[in-house]
């Protein structure tokens, strides 16, 4: 007979309630999931969509929606977040950053530093001619330019950097996909 505790033999294995639970949660937050999809895709139009009106245009229970999206939230797919129309929002300065990492650095690193920064919207590490594409926005130029004075120009771990400002947003579907599609229009 066996004096080993089976709650943490179950734990150990993986097979415990805390494993089963685990397993249950993953795949209720599959983003391949089509009732996954349609749910990011009616909340990506309202984030503030309650919950039992996404059940009803999707035929499921508000418990299940409500399931749905606490799993996808736990597993880190999905946040609900406020964002800026940039469309309706007049930035005075915004522009993109093609930034060559210097030798010793790594774009990580850089990413990091710069993410920390209010002004940066957007960080992506690419191949190519760049290490990073940042995207910086401002109310003001001189904004702007102090911006670039104190975290791009003469920063060590900055090899190079291309510095492309806005002329005009046609399309900003990573933001507002359905607000970008009604401004256009008009």
């Amino acid at each position: 007979m066996s004096t080993e505790n089976p709650r943490r033999r179950n734990k150990e294995r993986g097979t415990g309630k805390a494993a089963r639970e685990a397993r249950k949660i993953s795949s209720l937050a599959l983003p391949s999931d089509s009732l996954n999809q349609e749910i990011i895709k009616l909340l990506q139009e309202d984030g503030r969509l309650p919950y039992d009106v996404i059940a009803a245009k999707l035929d499921v229970s508000p418990g299940t929606v409500r399931n749905r999206v606490n799993s996808m939230r736990e597993a880190g797919m999905l946040s609900i977040i406020a964002v800026v129309d940039p469309l309706a929002t007049d930035y005075a300065a915004d522009g993109m950053l093609g930034i060559k990492v210097a030798s010793g650095n790594t774009p990580r690193a850089v990413a990091e530093r710069l993410s920390k920064e209010p002004e940066v919207v957007y960080v992506l590490w690419v191949s190519g001619r760049f290490d990073l594409l940042v995207e910086i926005v401002c109310d003001l130029d001189e904004e702007f330019t102090h911006f670039l004075e104190r975290h791009i120009f003469d920063a060590p771990d900055i090899g190079a950097v291309e510095v492309m400002t806005s002329i005009a947003m046609f399309k900003n579907q990573f933001l507002l996909k359905r607000h970008v599609g009604h401004a256009t229009n008009e």
